[in-house]
């Protein structure tokens, strides 16, 4: 061989090398891209965690915001529905200290009020017990005395001294009646 095909045969070799290396990754480097793979992997998913959390934050405090707000202004329609009946009784007042009122009319306009007023509790759930003629039932009824009456039925109520009332079929307060001996 000569010194030409000796220089020619050892370039091969030598590129024949670097080929070699620069195809076949070594288990280092192999295992530091899986490295970088799983950092990044981590990093992303921390992200998301801290975004959850984050936005969960939000959600807790914009909930507790809407129950305050919803106890706070709970009873907004009772109260304008109230301001029904206070407008009433102002125009009853101006009536009554009116020179030209009578016992009449401003009974009649005391029972206007008192219309206005249960139809805007009956709007709410909330009902009067009238138990006048009914049997006594200790569950709505409070008997302030007995009063023996041969005509009438035993145990039955007799006169409503106080109504009661229930709001949405529960009592609220027991009607106060006299009661059939």
């Amino acid at each position: 061989m000569t010194k030409k095909q000796d220089q020619e045969e050892t370039i091969e070799k030598v590129e024949d090398e670097n080929v070699d290396t620069t195809t076949q990754e070594t288990p280092e480097d192999d295992l530091q891209a899986q490295l970088e793979e799983a950092q990044q992997s981590a990093k992303d998913n921390w992200d998301k965690v801290v975004r959850a959390q984050a936005e969960m934050e939000n959600l807790k405090r914009r909930n507790a915001k809407d129950l305050e707000n919803a106890h706070k202004f709970a009873l907004d329609g009772f109260v304008k529905a109230l301001l029904e009946v206070k407008d009433s009784l102002t125009m009853g007042i101006k009536t009554a200290t009116d020179d030209n009122a009578s016992v009449e009319s401003i009974t009649e306009g005391l029972e206007m009020t008192d219309k206005v007023f249960i139809s805007t509790l009956e709007k709410f759930g909330v009902e009067l017990l009238d138990p006048t003629g009914e049997v006594f039932n200790p569950e709505f009824h409070e008997a302030v005395t007995m009063v023996p009456m041969p005509d009438k039925e035993s145990s039955s109520v007799l006169e409503v001294v106080q109504h009661g009332f229930t709001l949405n079929g529960r009592l609220v307060r027991p009607a106060m009646v006299v009661v059939v001996q």
